[in-house]
């Protein structure tokens, strides 16, 4: 009942990312016409998914530090500071640790965001999980579109199970699609 506020740190160009972070006064920057509240503010007493953290530039990393260590918000173009309580899951495909020593990613900032870590194998590794998900997809397009649900013959998850998945669950997601269509 909390909100839930997602940011894809790679999808963002570099030069918008801080005031989509941390928002922005008005006047803070030339075309700055009306005070924007971003989406560290949104997500106050909620949730923020950083989508692809790996790719957060490094000059910006220490603000984000900075505020995971202090939970104050300060928009740009703003003199004050003020309190954020926002719970913070990131994600990425890239390893970290190794960001680290190519100097591309904060070690300090691995540390704040490192609290609870999970690592998810990809669909390869884990083919169990595989008729599951593609039968809740199938459910989920039905619904969007307002048909009945179709179901995969043994003979497709069959086949199914023996690609490779190179695109993970976003090309299950979509091979579903297709052949429902």
């Amino acid at each position: 009942h909390k909100p839930f506020v997602t940011l894809s740190c790679g999808a963002i160009p570099r030069d918008l990312l801080e005031a989509e972070l941390f928002g922005y006064e008005r006047g803070a920057f030339t075309g700055a016409a009306a005070t924007r509240i971003g989406r560290i503010e949104l997500a106050n007493e909620g949730t923020l998914f950083l989508d692809e953290i790996g790719d957060l530039p490094i000059d910006l990393q220490p603000k984000l530090l900075t505020f995971l260590q202090d939970r104050e918000l300060r928009r740009l173009g703003s003199n004050r500071a003020f309190p954020v309580n926002v719970r913070i899951i990131a994600t990425t495909n890239l390893d970290l640790e190794s960001l680290i020593t190519e100097r591309r990613f904060r070690q300090d900032l691995f540390y704040r965001l490192n609290v609870v870590r999970f690592i998810v194998p990809p669909l390869r590794k884990r083919l169990e999980m595989l008729p599951a998900l593609a039968e809740g997809f199938l459910k989920r397009l039905a619904e969007r579109l307002g048909e009945r649900s179709k179901t995969l013959s043994p003979g497709a998850l069959a086949r199914l199970q023996q690609h490779s998945w190179p695109g993970n669950i976003r090309e299950l997601k979509n091979t579903v699609a297709r052949a429902s269509v």
